[in-house]
């Protein structure tokens, strides 16, 4: 089960560095968003699962550590955010150069002018 776990977080993470270094932005997003979820997967399976284990300290009894669960929820937040950011920022860059090419112009063309919408 652990090479199960560790070979999934290992292909998610790959497709995000992947999706990462193409030329567009939307794919760059989908493999920020990817990266996130292997990190949050990968905090998650640090903490181990325990069974029959209170998530509180207690006189009896095993106890299961809170802390990585704490964090993947943080940061499935700050995740969240943290996207709804890069998309309107992706957004702007289209409507600014026109392209949805990360450089602001696509491959093979010279360089994209900038929308004049005072005319």
């Amino acid at each position: 089960m652990e090479f199960l776990v560790a070979t999934g977080i290992g292909t998610v993470t790959a497709t995000g560095i992947y999706l990462v270094l193409r030329g567009r932005t939307w794919p760059v997003v989908l493999g920020l968003s990817l990266l996130g979820y292997a990190v949050n997967v990968f905090i998650f399976a640090m903490g181990r699962l325990w069974q029959d284990a209170a998530p509180i300290l207690s006189a009896t009894g095993r106890v299961a550590d809170p802390l990585p669960q704490a964090l993947v929820l943080t940061a499935i937040v700050i995740g969240f955010a943290t996207t709804g950011f890069v998309i309107e920022l992706a957004l702007r860059a289209r409507h600014e150069t026109g392209s949805d090419h990360v450089d602001g112009h696509e491959p093979g063309h010279g360089p994209a002018r900038p929308r004049d919408d005072t005319a």
